[in-house]
């Protein structure tokens, strides 16, 4: 008689513990991130093999951040930079562009565009719209860039090709059906009312990725100044379609959405401030918005719930998301 071979669970459960020990030799890659969008998808995709700093925290506004010395030294000290790129680091721009030549960078936006150039957004005057990771499924296109950089051909940790993959599978997925979830919400606003109006021009690829208009009060960048004419522009779109509501973000002083507000009421009408949307920055670590995911997430809830619309059922591929309090 035959002896009998070891059974197919055990030889999966020794592969695996054969991987997570080769994975535990690997020192992860010491990774520097701008901005919150950015790091949070380097973690996800890099999992245990990347160990991520995120230079802008909640509430940063990335168009006007300037490095500290203490900045300086941690992208110094970096094996990867990775950017979001198109301009939103305004004020990084030198440092970053002379850290980049010396050591292996990427500009997650860029590679987006750069293989998907009908993509972009121009605006007049203000030229690229760094904007894209609010559009979920456009930001998915920065998965397969990444993933080359870390376990390509000469990535830089080839040993972590398979949890990468896996990783990278995995977010893109969620990625997908999430982008599918805000597309289902936002079309459940009243037609009339399917207008966000918010204080920066952050929401352009969102708008016509989910079908909804966008009105800003702020350029592309908040380095540009409202006008009173500009005010009084958005005042009297919002009162002639009576908007329920307007929006302010987290990283932008929510005064001119208060004037708007107030301009609204000069003309006999009244609009709700709908709260705080997540334009260029996450929420705290550990909250629901302190991940891309539940940043996007907490927008449309926010978005629908405030304009009159019904919010879908989440998909099961973030299921996980009704269970750990999100929006």
């Amino acid at each position: 008689m035959p002896k009998p071979g070891p059974r197919p669970q055990l030889v999966t459960l020794f592969a695996a513990l054969l991987a997570s020990v080769a994975l535990a030799q690997v020192e992860p890659l010491r990774v520097v991130a701008t901005t919150g969008m950015v790091g949070d998808t380097v973690a996800e995709v890099g999992g245990a093999c990347v160990a991520v700093t995120t230079l802008m925290g909640p509430g940063i506004d990335p168009h006007l951040y300037r490095a500290s010395a203490g900045d300086v030294e941690r992208l110094q000290r970096a094996e990867l930079i990775v950017v979001n790129g198109l301009g939103l680091e305004g004020q990084l721009g030198s440092l970053l562009t002379r850290l980049q030549t010396q050591r292996p960078a990427l500009a997650l936006a860029e590679a987006i565009i750069d293989e998907h150039p009908e993509a972009l957004r121009l605006e007049d005057g203000e030229g690229a719209d760094p904007h894209l990771w609010l559009d979920a499924a456009l930001w998915s296109r920065a998965i397969d860039p990444l993933v080359r950089l870390l376990v390509g051909r000469e990535g830089l940790r080839p040993d972590c090709a398979e949890e990468v993959i896996a990783n990278a599978e995995r977010f893109r997925r969620e990625l997908l059906a999430l982008d599918a979830w805000m597309r289902e919400s936002i079309a459940s606003i009243p037609e009339g009312q399917r207008l966000l109006v918010t204080s920066h021009d952050a929401f352009g690829y969102f708008g016509a990725a989910y079908g909804i208009e966008v009105a800003a009060i702020e350029g592309i960048s908040t380095e540009s100044e409202a006008s009173i004419a500009d005010i009084r522009e958005i005042a009297e779109l919002v009162a002639s379609r009576a908007l329920p509501a307007i929006f302010i973000e987290t990283t932008v002083s929510p005064r001119t959405i208060e004037a708007v507000q107030a301009a609204v009421r000069d003309r006999g009408g009244s609009v709700a401030i709908g709260g705080e949307l997540y334009g260029d920055a996450l929420g705290e670590a550990g909250s629901a918005a302190g991940t891309l995911i539940g940043m996007l997430l907490a927008n449309v809830t926010l978005i629908t719930e405030a304009l009159g619309g019904v919010v879908a059922a989440l998909p099961t591929e973030l299921a996980g998301w009704a269970s750990e309090g999100s929006p």
